[in-house]
């Protein structure tokens, strides 16, 4: 069941979508519009837009769209009723008992009770005479019981069926515990449990629901670790493991690491406000999560060349943040837990304490590959210096180039030319670059269907404008009368016509809000994008009639096309069937 229209109604009244997404996103006010940086995708040169009659929001970088509903499930990883239920509680309204479909969100919360069920099992296992092997690991790392248990730590027995027997008895069905990732069906259709002679990191979100979990083996067995698969609740680029512990540390900064123990470590050593990401490579959606959070992040990644590769890929991803990076030089150890071990706490302390910017960091790593005692050198060095200056503000820009020229005994003037010169031509390359990036991806949203149709500039723009017309004059449905609806090709333009038309015909309005329910992401992004890049009519009703013969002559000369590809028998057959 739908939510019902006055429930969203009053919603869309108390809801301001600008003051939802500056919540996120920076925005700049430009008349009826604002203007930020999407969040959704990197980007140096803002292109998310959001429409402040339309309550809607666009991107013409990444083709990202819709309205405050579909901002919610897309920023905050949930479902459309989720995303209303936080849109309720911030305007203060009370969900409607009997005016949604509540299955999905039902699932989702059977899956994190199954999930809090699963990691008491796995620590009380642990704590138990049973499980002493899988807590004398623990004790071995260093940790602490009080640790241990602030962390919910555990061990999964040495059994294939001991997490599932026990959610059994606790009345949870099977088909709910593999959706929470838990188990697996085998060849024989039984199941067995994912997690098996492992000790147990439970992995929690913002708001304190467990998610998922991290097995590790405690000897060198393969695989070596065993994470959650994705679910309805856990997506693991989206996640940062210690976030939710970490957003209440009382700081700006947050420690970004490697590893499950090594934020543990970190945490009880006193650095409350380490986090890492879940088993993958650092993600947008985890940036953007960070961005939320702090305004500086320290980037405290293993020495190794894996962690230092990594290291590289996040200062790209926080480039175009305004979060602050600093990076540690790592010495006595090959991770924060094993420096902490060996060296201290207060050791560890400074090299956080003395870290290097972003630019120094990436300055001391061009003095490392060039001979800077050599002409040559200094020449190469500084060819790629200003590269990584172009970038900083003109205060930064001056200290360093007065630094660089002071140690390299160069002029400073030619250093400032040459930096300038960089700056004008890679602005250039830039802009190019963006624009082809925003025309190359408003050609591909408007051609999505026409690769397999053949279908002609001329009738994309028709179906298009026909929508948005219809969208924003409910008069022109009258015109539609002897309009044969089949000349739409199916897919979106016919699912969205066909929406609009019902709608008009049960006396519903066509707001934007009521799209969301009924269309995916993407083709709420597809339909906010056409209503962004058209303009009002001066004469909707002649211009509607425009587009419906433009729409049934191109449909027209499809099959025109069409027929006029068919062999001699089948042109012969086509005739025989119609008698």
């Amino acid at each position: 069941m739908a939510l019902n229209e006055r429930f969203l109604q009053e919603l869309q009244y108390k809801t301001d979508i600008e003051d939802i997404i500056s919540t996120y996103v920076t925005l700049k006010r430009r008349g009826n519009t604002s203007l930020g940086l999407c969040p959704f995708h990197n980007e140096k040169t803002p292109s998310f837009t959001v429409y402040h009659d339309t309550q809607s929001y666009y991107c013409f970088g990444c083709g990202a769209g819709g309205n405050a509903i579909t901002f919610i499930k897309n920023i905050e990883n949930v479902d459309y009723i989720d995303a209303v239920k936080i849109l309720a509680q911030r305007a203060g309204l009370e969900m409607p008992e009997d005016g949604y479909d509540d299955s999905l969100a039902k699932t989702r919360r059977k899956i994190l009770e199954i999930n809090k069920e699963a990691a008491r099992f796995f620590h009380s296992y642990m704590m138990s005479p049973e499980g002493r092997t899988g807590l004398q690991y623990f004790l071995n790392r260093g940790l602490s019981p009080k640790t241990i248990t602030h962390f919910g730590l555990g061990y999964a027995p040495d059994k294939w069926d001991a997490l599932l027997n026990h959610l059994k008895s606790k009345g949870y069905y099977l088909n709910d515990i593999a959706q929470a990732g838990l188990i697996k069906k085998n060849k024989n259709g039984g199941y067995f449990d994912i997690f098996k002679n492992r000790v147990m990191t439970p992995i929690i979100d913002v708001r304190g629901n467990v998610i998922a979990f991290g097995g590790r083996v405690l000897d060198d067995s393969k695989p070596k670790y065993v994470n959650t698969s994705d679910t309805l609740v856990y997506k693991k680029t989206n996640e940062l493991f210690g976030l939710n512990l970490a957003k209440d540390s009382g700081k700006d900064t947050l420690i970004l690491c490697e590893g499950y123990m090594d934020v543990i470590s970190m945490h009880q050593a006193g650095f409350t406000n380490a986090v890492a990401g879940c088993g993958t490579a650092l993600t947008n959606e985890q940036v953007r999560l960070i961005s939320r959070y702090a305004k500086e992040v320290i980037l405290g990644y293993d020495g190794d060349e894996a962690g230092q590769k990594a290291l590289n890929k996040a200062m790209q991803l926080f480039a175009s943040t305004d979060v602050k990076v600093r990076i540690p030089t790592f010495v006595g150890g090959k991770d924060p837990d094993e420096i902490i071990k060996k060296l201290g706490v207060e050791r560890f302390k400074a090299m956080l304490e003395g870290t290097s910017n972003e630019i120094e960091y990436k300055l001391l790593q061009l003095r490392k590959k060039h001979n800077l005692t050599a002409t040559q050198g200094k020449i190469d060095f500084l060819n790629e210096a200003v590269k990584v200056l172009s970038g900083t503000n003109p205060i930064e820009q001056d200290l360093y180039t007065s630094r660089l020229a002071e140690e390299l005994g160069v002029d400073k003037n030619s250093i400032r030319i040459q930096l300038n010169d960089y700056i004008k031509r890679n602005k250039r390359r830039v802009e190019k670059k963006e624009y082809k990036s925003i025309i190359d991806n408003s050609v591909r949203e408007m051609t999505k269907e026409s690769y397999n149709e053949s279908l002609s500039i001329r009738a994309i723009k028709a179906q298009d404008r026909l929508i948005v017309l219809l969208f924003l004059y409910p008069d022109c449905y009258k015109l539609c009368k002897n309009f044969d609806s089949n000349v739409i090709l199916d897919g979106f333009w016919k699912k969205i016509f066909n929406i609009i038309i019902q709608r008009i015909e049960d006396g519903l309005d066509n707001d934007i809000i009521y799209f969301s329910e009924i269309l995916t992401n993407d083709e709420m992004g597809r339909l906010t994008g056409i209503i962004a890049r058209t303009s009002n009519s001066a004469d909707p009703k002649k211009e509607f009639i425009d587009c419906l013969n433009i729409v049934t002559e191109e449909a027209n000369k499809r099959k025109a096309s069409q027929v006029g590809n068919l062999s001699d028998d089948e042109y012969r057959k086509l005739f025989s069937n119609n008698k």
